[in-house]
């Protein structure tokens, strides 16, 4: 099935009013009435009907909660959520986005140690954070967001997933586990940004402040 957002000209992490703006100029543009008497009616009419067949695919998944608009790499159930098409059109991160949307986290990761560190991309960062929200672990999905969006700061899909765990970490007083086999500590909790304001267990006790 085509990807519904590449028929509106989007990206999967376009806000609803951004999708339906997109949908509104192309409904304009392809709308019958405008080639009634014009050879090319039957292909404007084709092409409305996949318009308006993409726009209501993308409402329903929205609505069923498969994708919601401005929020980036998660799904409802707080696990990693990567669009299904490369930011930059590598075939191995596209694989590797199918991988993480089938909930094969081990394989992604397998992938992604494959690549050279020469070659590990801002998109690389990107998915290997998408790994670690897999794996419960949001100190080191924070730091590959991090630099995902200093490598790319245009990119919105990053700078979604970005700023989503930094709020969900709100929610959080700690525990948060890094790739370290002692458990997180005060630093790795302050350096990843979540618990700015809050009290951490890790830090010895409910009451004492992490930083």
């Amino acid at each position: 099935m085509t990807d519904p957002y590449k028929v509106l000209g989007v990206s999967p992490d376009a806000t609803d009013e951004e999708i339906k703006k997109a949908y509104r100029n192309l409904a304009r543009k392809y709308h019958p009435d405008k080639y009634r008497d014009s050879d090319l009616a039957d292909l404007a009419s084709e092409k409305m009907k996949e318009v308006n067949a993409a726009y209501e695919e993308i409402k329903n998944q929205r609505e069923n909660g498969a994708h919601t608009g401005n929020q980036g790499g998660y799904n409802n159930n707080g696990g990693s959520y990567a669009g299904s098409s490369s930011a930059s059109g590598n075939p191995r991160y596209n694989e590797i986005r199918r991988l993480l949307n089938m909930g094969n986290d081990a394989e992604a990761e397998r992938l992604l140690n494959e690549v050279h560190e020469g070659d590990r991309v801002a998109e690389w960062h990107f998915l290997m954070g998408c790994v670690m929200i897999k794996r419960n672990r949001y100190v080191d999905a924070q730091r590959y967001f991090d630099t995902a969006c200093s490598m790319d700061p245009y990119n919105r899909e990053y700078r979604a997933a970005q700023e989503r765990l930094r709020s969900r970490a709100g929610g959080y007083g700690g525990g948060y586990q890094t790739s370290g086999s002692g458990g997180c500590s005060g630093c790795d909790i302050c350096s990843g940004l979540l618990c700015a304001d809050c009290c951490c267990e890790c830090c010895g006790g409910d009451l004492i402040s992490c930083c």
